[in-house]
């Protein structure tokens, strides 16, 4: 009897034990994944009303944009450009500079790690503002309406036990990961993604750089800078495959003359260090000759894209499906195969950009409470933070003639603007596409000083159907680098008066 009743007791205490590893608690939405997509959600949904979670299995809210992707990038940048201006253009400004420029790289890396980290801190603050439940732990499917948190080793404020989460609604915005190039072994030392480019501990003297497209040019543009030789590797005939061509073409040659180097039509057939030499020997062959080179660089920078990422997410346990480039295949109101189960942002279709991501965040989370939520694909704007920087929304002319619309273009040149040249900082020009019959805006390029913030007024054109006239008739201060887009939209429908 005393056996039995002791072993009884061990029963009770063993099952005691295994409950108080789990913890369950109950949500109306719960998102997985805290990057632009999936934050921005959580804050929408909580303000909506809802009782909201969101789980992040990367400790620190933002994802890949806040992380390792736009913020630090553009602190680089812009770190990296006001030194080449030094080097470059004080004394043509009138600035008498005692002693040697030079960057200190450990201070150079603070300057970008203090801007992240005051921002991912920023967005905790806004969570416990909105009163949305954060989960620092690997979120994934228990079943449709369970979604189980896991702590992960090493994690700092990670949960401590598992939780499983009950829950009207799941929001799954996982992001995206580096795509990887076969054949080829990312170090992070000697062979980078984007993510270990944001860090390199020296400038090397040779930077090479497969993939010509936003994120290759961007480092490419902030070593170049710093004294790197820079070489891009770029498989198609032209850099930036989603830009107007008129525009690719003029990137290139401001790049090139700021010292960087392009070959194109080259495909990567090796890359592997050569820890002796303390270089990546590099063979590329010339697409259209077949010839073949060998390259050394002391830093290799593997950019080819990035790719949808789902890992630990246990989406095949509840049998969502998945295509062939690995995106959760959802329908016109983000749902996947079922209604309470959405999906935003980079995991799913469309372009991978964080604000393209945080328009679908809000979107589907304003379809859980009112059955309605809007994203106007054919208005998301892009833009490259080189110098000059690039930026588009609408139709490309290239686009246009293969969907047979007649259209017209208005041009006007910064080196006419008279902002920019008190700036001295004139190269590039806007460029307006606009309907041959209505003269509704159908495109906007923007290649110059403050690309990235001019194209929000392009954006706004295109979203309430404006013509050229409309945005031309708009009073522009003066001086400013907006009115080149002015002088651009009159150009398209009449003249410009400057040019």
């Amino acid at each position: 009897m005393l056996r039995i009743r002791s072993l009884s007791n061990n029963r009770r205490a063993f099952s005691s034990t295994v409950r108080a590893l789990t913890v369950n608690k109950s949500h109306d939405v719960v998102i997985i994944g805290g990057g632009p997509a999936g934050y921005v959600a959580a804050i929408k949904a909580a303000q909506l009303g809802f009782n909201t979670a969101c789980v992040e299995k990367r400790g620190k809210l933002g994802g890949t944009c806040l992380n390792v992707g736009c913020i630090p990038s553009k602190a680089l940048l812009n770190n990296s450009h006001l030194y080449h201006q030094m080097h470059t253009e004080a004394e043509k400004r009138g600035i008498d500079i005692t002693g040697d420029v030079k960057i200190n790289v450990a201070n150079f890396q603070k300057a970008k790690d203090d801007a992240v980290k005051q921002l991912t801190g920023g967005i905790e603050l806004l969570f416990k503002k909105n009163k949305v439940t954060y989960y620092k732990g690997n979120g994934s499917f228990e079943d449709e309406t369970k979604i189980k948190v896991t702590p992960i080793e090493g994690l700092e404020g990670t949960v401590k036990e598992d939780h499983i989460l009950d829950t009207k609604n799941v929001l799954i915005a996982t992001g995206s990961e580096v795509t990887p190039f076969p054949g080829i072994e990312i170090d992070e030392q000697k062979i980078v993604s984007s993510t270990g480019a944001l860090s390199l501990k020296e400038i090397p003297k040779r930077l090479a750089i497969i993939g010509g497209g936003i994120i290759g040019l961007e480092m490419g543009s902030v070593y170049s800078r710093l004294g790197s030789k820079v070489t891009v590797l770029e498989f198609q005939p032209q850099i930036g495959a989603s830009m107007d061509g008129e525009v690719a073409k003029a990137t290139q040659k401001f790049l090139k003359k700021q010292g960087m180097d392009f070959k194109l039509s080259t495909k990567v057939i090796s890359a592997k260090r050569n820890d002796d030499k303390n270089v990546v020997e590099i063979v590329v062959e010339d697409t259209k000759s077949n010839k073949q080179e060998n390259l050394e660089a002391e830093v290799l920078l593997v950019a080819v894209g990035r790719r949808p990422y789902i890992a630990g997410l246990d989406a095949e346990k509840i049998g969502l499906e998945v295509d062939k480039r690995g995106r959760l295949v959802i329908d016109d109101q983000f749902n996947s195969k079922f209604p309470h189960i959405k999906v935003v942002g980079d995991v799913t279709f469309g372009p991978m950009l964080a604000h393209k991501a945080e328009e679908e965040g809000i979107a589907a989370v304003e379809i859980l409470k009112t059955g309605h939520g809007h994203v106007n694909y054919n208005n998301i704007p892009s833009v490259m933070y080189s110098h000059p920087e690039v930026a588009w929304v609408g139709k490309t002319e290239e686009q246009l003639k293969e969907a047979g619309i007649e259209y017209k273009i208005g041009k006007f040149p910064f080196a006419a603007n008279s902002r920019a040249k008190t700036n001295q900082d004139a190269d590039g020009f806007v460029k307006i596409l606009i309907d041959a019959k209505t003269e509704r805006l159908l495109g906007a390029h923007i290649i110059g000083p403050n690309a990235g913030e001019m194209i929000a007024e392009a954006g706004l054109a295109l979203e309430y159907g404006a013509s050229a006239e409309d945005v031309a008739r708009v009073c522009h201060a003066h001086p400013t680098l907006s009115e080149a887009f002015k002088e651009a939209n009159m150009a398209a429908y009449d003249k410009a008066i400057h040019c």
